[in-house]
């Protein structure tokens, strides 16, 4: 199977092997990657996420020899099309598998070798990203008129900037992981070959902690986008009432007993 999964604690890493295709996303491999989401965001012995791929490629975009299959038909993107508006409907995935959807939980990007084209935009669906110090990324489909169809042109600009993002986008050149990390494309850099064993690290530290709490403060994140101040504090606040009566107030007991004093986050 070109998707196959490991649990370690609180901690599942998706793993993503079709190496000969650089860890190019085929229709099979799409479908099983979204499964895979799914059925984390549904189990609850598992609390955060790390998608890496196999053999030193994150994963080198949308299958082109597929999408060359698709040549000469009238709307090759079909399948893909979001429900007409004003109507109702399951949304379809989007071409690279998990990209709309919308998890409760966080999944950490393990970024060795490339991370281009729609293998960026998965890595930009991540909520974090730790990359080997010899990885990249990059728009690499500006060169064959492919198009961001992965929610490329609407993640990059929000996480980086509009005019970075545009130059990404238009010149599709090469993102160092070094740049990446310059510009807020990334948020950890690791040696060559570390880049799997430190996400899962992270992503250890991020499950140790009341999970209730995490998430409320994860979704009020993505909430604000298109909400006045007044609002998205609103929605901050209502979304914190249920994680404050079910963990906050226990862990202030915990506090005041002596536990996690000084920023120790040993003993919370």
């Amino acid at each position: 199977m070109a998707i196959t999964t490991e649990d370690c604690n609180s901690v599942r890493t998706i793993i993503h092997d079709r190496y000969e295709a650089r860890n190019a996303m085929d229709p099979a491999s799409g479908d099983l990657l979204e499964a895979a989401l799914r059925a984390f965001e549904s189990d609850d012995s598992v609390s955060v996420a790390v998608l890496w791929g196999a053999g030193g490629a994150f994963c080198a975009g949308w299958d082109l020899k597929f999408a060359a299959e698709l040549s000469g038909q009238p709307d090759p993107l079909s399948s893909y099309d979001y429900p007409a508006e004003g109507t109702t409907g399951d949304v379809p995935r989007g071409p690279m598998g998990p990209t709309r959807l919308q998890l409760s939980k966080p999944v950490i990007a393990a970024i060795e070798g490339p991370a281009v084209a729609g293998g960026m935009e998965i890595a930009l669906w991540c909520d974090l990203r730790v990359m080997a110090e010899d990885a990249y990324m990059g728009v690499y489909c500006r060169r064959w008129g492919v198009p961001l169809l992965d929610g490329g042109t609407v993640r990059l600009p929000r996480l980086i900037g509009q005019g970075r993002a545009l130059d990404l986008i238009l010149t599709g050149r090469k993102v160092t992981a070094q740049e990446c990390l310059a510009i807020g494309l990334c948020e950890r850099v690791v040696e060559s070959g570390g880049a799997r064993a430190a996400a899962e690290s992270l992503a250890e530290d991020i499950a140790r902690f009341p999970q209730a709490c995490a998430r409320a403060d994860r979704a009020s994140v993505y909430a604000q986008y298109g909400l006045d101040l007044e609002q998205a504090m609103r929605n901050e606040f209502e979304g914190g009432k249920t994680p404050l009566s079910q963990e906050g107030l226990a862990g202030a007991t915990r506090f005041s007993s002596g536990r996690g004093r000084h920023g120790d986050f040993e003993t919370i």
